[in-house]
């Protein structure tokens, strides 16, 4: 028993022996698992990954690589619009159905579905049989008037003669005038009458009363038309003007006074654009009297040229308000422009060392950020790179690639 003992107790002390001499080798395979023996290197890069995702430049430390390479761009003054961007629908001036003043059947269709009309133009003919009867029997009627009043003149006349001569009674001249009167007022009547009629006889060309584009003919030759039918098939057409034409849009309260500033001016040029390539012309004509409560807008409408009929009643298009042009705008390439947690800013290069300057941006067209303060004119601001950068930072200007701005826009207005 005591061999027994002694045996475990030297295989115990040749253990920890063993233990102790390899202990660092241990301690690397057995450390990880147990929480101990890790490097306090290796800790505080487990402790905070993001810290090494992160790039140095913005924890402000030195780029490990050297210069960062940059685009530069200078700032510019120039004489820019100041444009107002909205979304807009394009409506017709005048949209008019095309309906019936009385009942009767139309007799000839003169135009055909979709047409261009002019205003004036006959488009439907009725029935007009039983009007134009009726006409020649008023006309008649005022020819044997016209005698009647001719014999009755000639009967005053006479009895005021044989009055003269004391040769009549006062009674028949009287009733000889009496008749002349009444022969009168006849023939007025009859000619109402046939105003009447010529007036129901024009209902029977219906003409279009705009010019514009006719659209869908519900009825055809044959069909009965009537002046109580309130259902849609009493429409025979609608006319919707579209040159010149009305383009809707809404703006925010904030901006109505500088529009009607610019239109007490003069007139205010607003462009209605389909795509980059497309786009019609015209003046601001009608400002809503009344602000939107729920969205904060005013409702406001252009009237645009359309002879080429680019623009379509109902289609949506895009609207550039240009309420004045400002002599010497600063402006950067919009790319130049970064946000933070204090607002927009941008790195201004010098002697080949970065500064971060914040900056205010009054607006942004056509690629460029027009700069209300803090930067002037001729500086150079980076352009592509800016990731990299902190202020401080050590850059070297390299040649875009790429034009860092978009192509120039076409000239507005």
């Amino acid at each position: 028993m005591g061999f027994v003992r002694a045996a475990v107790f030297a295989s115990i002390v040749a253990i920890g022996g063993a233990a102790y001499v390899y202990r660092d080798d241990v301690m690397r395979e057995v450390g990880p698992h147990l929480g101990m023996g890790v490097p306090a290197k290796a800790a505080e890069t487990q402790a905070s990954p993001a810290a090494g995702a992160q790039p140095q430049g913005r924890r402000g430390r030195a780029n490990p690589g050297g210069a960062v390479p940059v685009v530069v761009m200078p700032v510019t003054s120039q004489a820019m619009p100041v444009v107002v961007d909205a979304v807009g629908t394009v409506q017709s001036i005048a949209s008019v159905q095309i309906k019936p003043r009385m009942d009767s059947q139309i007799m000839k269709v003169n135009v055909e579905e979709g047409a261009l009309v002019k205003e004036g133009d006959v488009l439907f003919e009725l029935d007009s049989r039983a009007l134009r009867a009726q006409l020649g029997q008023i006309e008649a009627q005022i020819r044997k008037d016209q005698a009647q009043v001719v014999q009755a003149r000639r009967d005053l006349q006479r009895t005021e003669e044989l009055l003269a001569k004391n040769a009549g009674t006062v009674v028949q001249r009287d009733n000889a005038g009496t008749a002349v009167k009444a022969a009168e007022a006849q023939l007025e009547a009859d000619e109402a009458a046939k105003a009447s009629v010529l007036t129901s006889l024009t209902f029977t060309e219906i003409r279009a009363p705009v010019s514009g584009r006719i659209g869908s003919i519900a009825n055809k030759a044959g069909a009965v038309v009537r002046t109580g039918d309130n259902s849609a098939a009493s429409t025979l057409a609608t006319i919707n003007q579209i040159d010149p034409i009305y383009v809707s849009f809404a703006i925010p309260q904030v901006i109505l006074p500088d529009l009607r500033a610019a239109m007490a001016k003069g007139p205010v040029t607003v462009s209605a654009i389909v795509d980059d390539a497309k786009k019609q012309s015209g003046v601001m004509a009608f400002i809503e009297n009344t602000v939107d409560p729920n969205t904060g807008t005013v409702t406001a409408k252009a009237r645009i040229g359309n002879a080429n009929e680019l623009l379509w009643p109902g289609q949506f298009v895009k609207v550039e308000i240009v309420l004045g042009i400002e002599p010497d705008a600063l402006s950067v390439p919009s790319s130049a422009v970064q946000l933070g947690s204090q607002g927009p800013f941008v790195f201004v290069i010098k002697d080949g060392v970065a500064e971060l300057r914040q900056v205010s941006v009054k607006r942004t067209q056509d690629g460029q950020a027009v700069i209300g303060k803090g930067l002037e004119s001729g500086e150079q601001v980076v352009v592509d790179g800016q990731l990299r950068l902190v202020q401080g930072a050590s850059v070297t200007v390299r040649p875009p690639t790429v034009n860092p701005t978009r192509p120039t826009a076409p000239p507005r207005g």
